[in-house]
């Protein structure tokens, strides 16, 4: 079916999506055999691409004109590290043993179709890194180098890269890792800033906020050498992460209002364009889908246990609170900074991550929930903590069950 990809310039089915929106810079920096593949897709843009197009295009050129040294990667050891599904986090060390590490990962752009509530049909053809909303949390500490190999499967429609947040340069990498399906790319920077850091897929135009609300973002946690600590030095241990990602949706609608489906990732651009511009999500909600943290997929956790709370949130902003809980330490920005302390509701802006930690104190289940109650409850984004061990009556006590009265 040909859809109107770029009104009134380019008429395209989905496999011509990703030509409206092609940048050069990766081909720019990748050399000769890269640029001479390049020469066969020609890049198009309408208004709405052209400014981004050629950003990205000057950032991937600049490098490849500059004479700087080849990186000093002596006294770097290398590390493999296994990205895991969300809420889950990689294997790693809390506090940093020997030297600097180059910090290997791989991530695939996968696309592929999501459903995002069972209860009213609302699916989503998902644009993820490795095949989740959203994209694995990387750690790492400052200091070292990460090391993305970066592959786009060859059955992909369209174009990908990664902007990280973290890095220094380039528009955070996107400039030089723009892969076409059957490439990859491998982009190596170095963690300079500790703290917790949005990643996202900026392809350029509108394609960028297109990629990002179809779920291509993630988190990158860069921790102090030493590890956390209090603003009086000292060490701030967790037992484990609860990793958590919001994310908008904008999916389109019938004249019936119901959820529209479509055959393969990109065909919803016209319709998503259009959903995404009145800024009001059909959906907002953890982990990709409505209750993919709650019922038999909620976060477990034991009375005594500390839980590091890893929160992305890529497009909006959020406003975070543990119900029955609190953040005992909350760092909203970075970790170089004293974490706020004893906080009710944090805030985590849009394009940014933070985490909190907090120890349980009772046993039940503790639901977590972006405060914005209208987002909270009637667009999802809630997750719960079932958590196990016994209760406390110097906390809390039910004096006298509930009961009529009479007056």
């Amino acid at each position: 079916m040909t859809k109107l990809t770029n009104p009134g310039l380019v008429k395209t089915n989905r496999r011509n999506v990703l030509r409206g929106s092609v940048l050069a810079g990766a081909a720019a920096v990748a050399g000769t055999g890269a640029g001479a593949m390049a020469t066969q897709r020609p890049a198009k843009f309408d208004a709405i691409n052209a400014a981004s197009a050629k950003l990205y295009k000057a950032a991937g050129e600049q490098t490849a004109e500059t004479d700087a040294k080849p990186a000093d990667l002596s006294g770097y050891t290398r590390v493999k590290q296994e990205l895991v599904a969300p809420p889950f986090a990689p294997e790693h060390e809390q506090v940093a043993t020997g030297g600097p590490k180059i910090i290997e990962v791989t991530m695939e752009t996968t696309e592929k179709l999501m459903v995002v509530d069972e209860d009213t049909g609302a699916e989503v053809w998902a644009l993820t890194y490795n095949g989740s909303v959203p994209g694995p949390l990387i750690i790492c500490h400052e200091g070292d180098m990460v090391e993305l190999t970066l592959r786009n499967p060859v059955d992909s429609v369209m174009e990908h890269n990664i902007d990280f947040h973290a890095s220094t340069g380039a528009l955070g990498g996107g400039g030089l890792t723009h892969v076409y399906p059957g490439e990859e790319t491998v982009l190596r920077w170095k963690a300079t800033k500790p703290g917790c850091f949005t990643y996202h897929c900026a392809p350029g135009g509108a394609m960028i906020p297109y990629h990002v609300c179809h779920g291509m973002n993630g988190a990158i946690m860069v921790l102090p050498r030493d590890g956390l600590k209090d603003r009086d030095g000292n060490p701030l241990r967790y037992d484990s992460i609860a990793y958590i990602g919001e994310q908008d949706y904008y999916l389109p609608k019938d004249e019936n209002g119901d959820y529209k489906t479509y055959e393969a990732a990109g065909d919803d651009y016209a319709d998503s364009i259009e959903a995404m511009r009145t800024l009001v999500p059909t959906h907002q909600i953890f982990n990709g889908a409505v209750g993919a943290l709650t019922g038999e997929n909620a976060l477990k956790a034991k009375v005594g246990e500390t839980v590091l709370m890893v929160h992305n949130s890529c497009n909006v902003d959020s406003r975070p609170h543990l119900i029955g809980g609190h953040g005992n330490y909350v760092w909203e920005t970075s970790f170089t900074d004293p974490a706020l302390t004893g906080v009710e509701t944090w805030f985590v802006r849009g394009g940014c991550a933070a985490a909190a930690m907090y120890t349980f104190e009772q046993p039940g289940v503790y639901a977590y929930v972006n405060h914005n109650l209208i987002i909270g409850v009637l667009l999802g984004a809630t997750a719960h903590f079932v958590v196990e061990g016994q209760w406390d009556n110097n906390l809390m006590e039910q004096v006298v069950a509930p009961r009529e009265f009479s007056t």
